[in-house]
């Protein structure tokens, strides 16, 4: 795996680690949005998504005791239905092209950007059958594109519930999904050690951006925080976009 990658590249890939891990840390997401198209760019996207997925998982087990005094009950629902889905999500990928893999993985994170902009909820309007259309597509989009977010962060987001409570909810499920996208590529074949010595290499990044950014995130407002999230999807969504095409 090492042998394949130049100095450079390896350079590249810790800088967007700490680079994505900063805004998980500032919005509560974004990590797999922002590096797996970046990764997409040096490995396979079956393999950008899985490194991803080490990378997750590492850093939700660092503050697991949070994460679960501070989530809001739907995300169980979600993280089971996500359990059962993601499955298909990475078969999909797995029987598709490179080049196709990563326009879609572009157009996913678009779709994220789209859904912030529509108008705010109430924080007690999540019908069933809302988060059960959540924890679908999220476990799609976390099987196929490592993504789990673009479902998930408008439900949270768009709700007027406590910044924190949203946080811990999207991190939770956001954990436990790349938990099962890397059950499920050892399931089918595709799950390399490599990638778990190579998201090693690059967790100390990752827990020094995450750190960072969940700092700076207890001293800013509410909205100024809820504009973050909507200028983090926006960038990430062109900029996948633009790489994908050209």
């Amino acid at each position: 795996m090492f042998d394949q990658f130049t100095a450079v590249q390896i350079v590249a890939a810790l800088i967007a680690a700490f680079g994505s891990a900063f805004v998980r840390g500032l919005t509560g997401f974004g990590m797999a949005i922002l590096i797996v198209p970046i990764l997409a760019l040096a490995l396979s996207p079956v393999h950008a998504v899985l490194l991803t997925n080490f990378l997750s998982v590492f850093i939700g087990l660092s503050e697991i005791r949070r994460l679960l005094r501070n989530a809001e009950k739907t995300a169980w629902i979600i993280i089971a239905l996500v359990a059962v889905t993601t499955p298909v999500g990475l078969y999909a990928l797995s029987l598709t092209s490179p080049s196709i893999a990563r326009v879609v993985i572009a157009f996913i994170a678009l779709s994220a950007f789209v859904a912030i902009l529509l108008p705010r909820r109430g924080a007690m309007d999540h019908h069933p059958a809302t988060t059960g259309g959540v924890g679908i597509l999220s476990g799609l989009m976390t099987g196929y594109a490592g993504m789990p977010g673009p479902p998930v962060v408008p439900y949270y987001v768009g709700r007027d519930i406590p910044r924190e409570t949203a946080k811990a909810s999207m991190l939770l499920i956001f954990t436990c999904a790349s938990s099962v996208g890397l059950a499920s590529g050892a399931a089918i074949g595709v799950l390399e050690l490599n990638l778990a010595l190579l998201a090693a290499l690059l967790f100390p990044a990752v827990l020094l951006g995450n750190y960072l950014g969940d700092r700076l995130s207890g001293r800013i407002a509410d909205r100024t925080w809820r504009i973050c999230v909507g200028i983090v999807l926006g960038a990430a969504a062109v900029a996948a976009l633009v790489k994908a095409i050209g």
